[in-house]
């Protein structure tokens, strides 16, 4: 037979059962609005009936209820969810990356406008053709001296901004590695505290949601692999255990994180007199930008400059940078040739008109007239050198070389590619490949988001606290601890008749 207070410990139970997910409700509230939070249920299972099986049974008519029991308070939450998201958050961190810096290349360019290099170099074209309509007019030629300054501080301008922004995105990239490293050490300090825990039979279900949170955030830097290792001890069978995180690159995992030993391998650059990236180190492993992953961090390197398989500078900034000293370069040098071939209001030829520029790095800006141009514009070459007159005075009013010179634009060639093509052609296909570039950064960035937002979407919708759904189930377990408080006081009750009115009849 049961004990006569078997009743009660089946109330009791009832009551600590129906507490502990009111407890539990409690917490998901509180937490309904925190950053990363998994709501939490506690699982209730029937405690063992009495009695229990044996050769020496009592004389029931069978097992008896011995009410219930709250055995775990789990985590409701989808890895494969958490994986499919991090997924999608590698994608929309290396895309961001490249949309951003691209975003602040084409407000540097500003084409087309009135203000870009192309319309400044119209200006100048004009001012060239005025001076071969009006070769002795000092006016005309003081307006070229002028353009052609504007030319110059244009790609000087154009020059410096673009490694302004190139040095910030250097920078940017470094915080990066940064937060990278302290995001594992935080992984691995969160390690330790749940391998201290698990072992006590207990769920540290915050702790959890903290490393999930942190995986989340080096997720967008770069793509990593998960493996975790169950604690020992007393470990509850749905405890999860320490995680190990990899590197995932083409040439195989590395690891960041040892989840056994705590052992964390930082990432560190290795980079050039310039700032430019040449080795990736992780903890032994040395690794070349270009074989590094996706992720935002891989974004910023290859924005910021980094040195390719073949030692050559590359990357979104540095292309353009080198592409506008080509283009300086090869300016600066055909000008001067053709200007050197014409003759000047006084009869000299062999002139100048800018400073020689000797390498094409930094050309964009070394753009500088030359003083004997710039404070005597007689100095400036229109006349060609194949006019006559008498005792060559006839070649003033010559402007065949000013003409000649207003074409540069269709004359000076610049290799691209496989082919040469004009100064404009140039300058046309890294306008339009910038564009393109752009365009596609934020047309991919735009798909990233959309996926990932749909499956953050689901993800929330199975493990985000619903303020709705948490009322109904405290007034569900409300109602149940009631009842068990109510079953108490009829055993009391029963009790009372028992203890205070038995072997009272006959008084």
């Amino acid at each position: 037979m049961s004990s006569t207070f078997h009743g009660l410990q089946v109330a009791k139970r009832g009551m600590d059962a129906q507490q502990a997910a009111l407890y539990t409700i409690g917490h998901n509230v509180s937490n309904a609005n925190t950053p990363g939070y998994t709501r939490q249920r506690v699982s209730l299972e029937t405690f063992p009936a009495y009695p229990a099986p044996g050769m020496n049974q009592t004389g029931t008519a069978g097992q008896i209820g011995m009410g219930v029991e709250a055995s775990t308070v789990e985590r409701i939450r989808d890895t494969f969810l958490d994986t499919q998201y991090r997924d999608e958050t590698i994608k929309v961190g290396y895309w961001d990356a490249r949309a951003g810096a691209l975003e602040k290349m084409e407000e540097i360019m500003n084409e087309p406008t009135e203000d870009g290099l192309s319309a400044v170099f119209n200006q100048f074209f004009e001012s060239i053709q005025d001076v071969a309509s009006h070769p002795s007019e000092s006016g005309a030629r003081s307006v070229m001296i002028e353009r052609a300054e504007a030319v110059g501080d244009t790609f000087s301008y154009l020059s410096t901004s673009l490694k302004t922004v190139q040095g910030d995105l250097q920078n940017e990239r470094d915080v990066a590695v940064t937060q990278v490293n302290s995001l594992l050490e935080q992984i691995s300090n969160v390690n330790q505290q749940i391998q201290n825990i698990e072992p006590n039979g207990y769920l540290p279900n915050d702790l959890y949601d903290e490393r999930d949170r942190l995986l989340d955030e080096i997720s967008k830097f770069m793509p990593v692999s998960l493996e975790y290792t169950k604690s020992s001890g007393n470990a509850s069978a749905t405890s999860e255990g320490v995680v190990t995180v990899q590197l995932q690159t083409s040439q195989g995992a590395i690891t960041l994180l040892d989840g056994k030993t705590h052992q964390v391998n930082a990432i560190s650059l290795k980079t050039n007199q310039d700032s430019y990236v040449t080795e990736i180190h992780i903890g032994d492993e040395i690794r070349n930008p270009e074989s590094f992953p996706q992720g935002k961090l891989k974004g910023l390197i290859e924005a910021s400059g980094y040195i390719d398989n073949s030692g050559n500078k590359t990357g979104v900034y540095a292309s353009m940078i080198d592409d506008l000293d080509e283009m300086a370069y090869e300016f600066v040098n055909w000008f001067n040739d053709k200007h050197q071939q014409g003759v000047t209001l006084d009869g000299d030829t062999g002139m100048s008109f800018f400073n020689e520029i000797s390498q094409k790095e930094g050309a964009a800006t070394g753009i500088v007239i030359a003083n004997k141009i710039k404070h005597n514009t007689n100095n400036i070459a229109a006349a060609s050198s194949a006019s006559s007159g008498d005792n060559g005075t006839g070649r003033k009013g010559d402007g065949k070389n000013a003409q000649l010179l207003s074409q540069f634009r269709q004359q000076v060639l610049i290799n691209s590619g496989n082919q040469a093509v004009s100064l404009d052609g140039f300058y046309q296909s890294v306008i339009g490949q910038m564009s393109v570039d752009a365009q596609q950064a934020n047309r991919l960035k735009s798909n990233s988001e959309t996926l990932q937002g749909a499956v953050e979407q689901r993800r929330q919708s199975t493990s985000a606290v619903s303020l709705d759904e948490e009322m109904t189930n405290m007034i569900q377990f409300q109602h149940a601890y009631n009842a068990s408080a109510r079953m108490v006081t009829m055993i009391d009750e029963m009790l009372d008749k028992i203890v205070n009115g038995l072997g009272t009849g006959g008084r």
